[in-house]
């Protein structure tokens, strides 16, 4: 019950399904959690439906530099410390062939998922505590290539170098950074990229992501909060610069 207990974390992505479960076992865990999302409303609902004291929440976009100052400055007029950033936000983009794909939908792609978390270890980083964690989502789509999902896997791939970068960079500090690695999640977002691939069949899609995971399922986001606590917890305290592959066996299949 005690694992992150005094300790502040930020997720971004908050309101979404996995940092909305993450900041629910955070908080359950005695951490004091500030949500960070896009949409004011959708903040507000999460909010409401966590019902905890020590949660916050800041509307930010996390692909400009102002509003990540900005969701650190709230968290330290809040709280006064940081030791947790989980950079949790992610879109989707579309799915097409490199050839067809089109060029706004792979800027915004990128802003979001790479931009927005080269941002958040720029500005949260140097606030944070000694020995504190950073935990970036990326994706078994950060190990391996999937088609029609180009500008998705650039970036998810492209997390990987900054997270190794910073790990290296904040070593002396005892700031461990890593990155989770989820296979296909039970959520909202997939259900938007099995529509998106084949709007007529959509559970078709999701019967053919699910048999290439040798445990025949989708992760669900509560299996993705559980791997983000212990890399938030004090027992990862020598764990930096990994990769954490949740995902059923789907990249040994």
């Amino acid at each position: 019950m005690d694992r992150l207990k005094d300790k502040v974390a930020i997720i971004t992505g908050g309101a979404g399904g996995i940092g909305k479960t993450t900041a629910k076992l955070f908080l359950k865990e005695g951490a004091k959690v500030v949500l960070v999302d896009l949409n004011k409303d959708i903040l507000e609902k999460a909010s409401y439906e966590l019902d905890h004291e020590n949660l916050s929440y800041c509307v930010a976009d996390v692909s400009k530099a102002a509003d990540n100052q900005k969701f650190v400055e709230h968290t330290l007029e809040f709280y006064d410390k940081i030791d947790i950033f989980f950079a949790n936000a992610g879109i989707e983009g579309t799915s097409k062939p490199i050839a067809e794909y089109p060029d706004d939908v792979f800027d915004k792609v990128i802003a979001v998922n790479l931009k927005g978390v080269w941002l958040g270890c720029k500005y949260v980083i140097p606030k944070m505590k000694k020995e504190g964690s950073v935990m970036i989502t990326s994706s078994v789509a950060g190990l391996k290539g999937f088609a029609g999902l180009g500008a998705y896997v650039a970036t998810k791939h492209a997390v990987v170098g900054i997270m190794r970068t910073a790990a290296l960079e904040n070593a002396e500090r005892k700031i461990r950074v890593n990155t989770i690695h989820p296979g296909p999640v039970n959520n909202d977002m997939m259900r938007r990229i099995e529509k998106d691939m084949d709007p007529e069949n959509p559970d078709e899609v999701m019967k053919g992501f699910e048999a290439t995971v040798p445990f025949g399922r989708y992760v669900e986001s509560n299996e993705i909060a559980d791997m983000a606590l212990f890399l938030a917890s004090d027992e990862s305290k020598f764990i930096t610069g990994c990769t954490h592959i949740v995902d059923g066996g789907m990249l040994t299949s």
